[in-house]
């Protein structure tokens, strides 16, 4: 019994040492930590039905074992109302506690709903590629290429994107894990109440480089922030057309990398790169399903009209000619 109490004490430090490096169970900022929180209630509120069970598995197995005899022996017993009333009784009872707090912190925490704070939020619009992640600041004109700088305790609103294939951006210590679609704009809105350096990642499967489709998400102080933006600025690298076409290309690893100037409009007009393609598309579907006749078929149906009002003015001159015909018969 003694190897068991020291086995469980030196057990106990290794689970709690391994939550630092499961982020969402280390989580930073109001969307993390209210994160945090329903997880572990929701896994304290299971372990209500599920230590039960493995304590009455043991206890009932040594109770009633064959070489118990001051165990009551009821051979014919089949049924209890208490023992009904706690099987059935609690699981209800936890069905809707989550329930309600599914209801509730689903609306909470939705993505798109800004966080309150004195500060304004920063703006960020996010660009995955493959398989690398550009993040553009409107506000400053700069850009920075798998880097996210922001300062604490100041919210950072996200506009995403993606320039390929789906990707999901992640930052498991400030929560809130969302997917960038080409053609479409996702939103989200984070903030870290403290220094420190996240990681940040991928969690959608894209290809070759997914797996190094990483980043460093950096919270730093508003001075050391505004130090980080003006280094950007004086940076010689110019985030043109051009080079947005060399960084869409695929690539692993590719180097962090400032830009003190981004091409405007970048982010709606990769957009509208994809939204055209998508527009187009929409349209001959719904053409096909209007029963839209194809062009050939529109040439065929102009020349029947054609034809057609051909024929009329033929049988409106033959017409004309027997009534002029008649009335000269007449006048004989």
């Amino acid at each position: 019994m003694n190897v068991l109490k020291k086995a469980g004490w030196l057990i106990i430090p290794f689970f709690l040492s391994s939550c630092e490096k499961m982020g969402v169970l280390n989580s930073h900022g109001p969307v993390g930590q209210e994160e945090s929180f329903l997880i572990k209630l929701s896994l304290a509120l299971m372990l209500i039905v599920v230590l039960p069970v493995f304590v009455l598995v043991f206890w009932i197995v040594i109770r009633y074992r064959a070489s118990n005899k001051k165990a009551t022996y009821k051979p014919k017993w089949g049924h209890s109302n208490i023992v009904e009333g706690f099987v059935w009784g609690i699981p209800i009872l936890i069905i809707i506690v989550l329930a309600y707090l599914t209801w509730v912190k689903t609306i909470e925490l939705d993505p798109y709903k800004p966080l309150e704070s004195e500060h304004e939020a920063i703006q960020v619009e996010v660009i995955s590629t493959d398989w690398n992640w550009l993040f553009i600041y409107p506000d400053y004109n700069i850009a920075v290429m798998n880097e996210l700088v922001f300062p604490e305790n100041r919210p950072v609103s996200f506009r995403l994107t993606s320039a390929s294939v789906m990707t999901s951006f992640f930052i498991p210590q400030l929560g809130s894990q969302i997917y960038a679609m080409a053609g479409m704009q996702t939103k989200l809105n984070l903030m870290a109440n403290q220094v420190y350096e996240y990681e940040g990642q991928n969690q959608e499967y894209s290809g070759n480089g997914y797996a190094k489709m990483r980043f460093k998400a950096i919270s730093t102080t508003q001075e050391d922030f505004e130090k980080w933006v003006e280094k950007a600025k004086n940076s010689p690298n110019k985030l043109t057309e051009e080079a947005f076409e060399e960084l869409r290309k695929p690539t692993v690893d590719y180097p962090v990398t400032l830009y003190s100037s981004v091409v405007p409009n970048l982010f709606d007009n990769l957009m509208g790169e994809f939204m055209d393609w998508m527009n187009d598309s929409e349209m001959h579907r719904m053409h096909q399903k209007k029963g839209a006749m194809p062009e050939h078929n529109h040439q065929h149906q102009d020349e029947s009209h054609e034809n057609h009002e051909h024929h009329e003015h033929m049988m409106e001159h033959h017409s004309h000619e027997s009534t002029t015909d008649k009335h000269n018969m007449e006048e004989k």
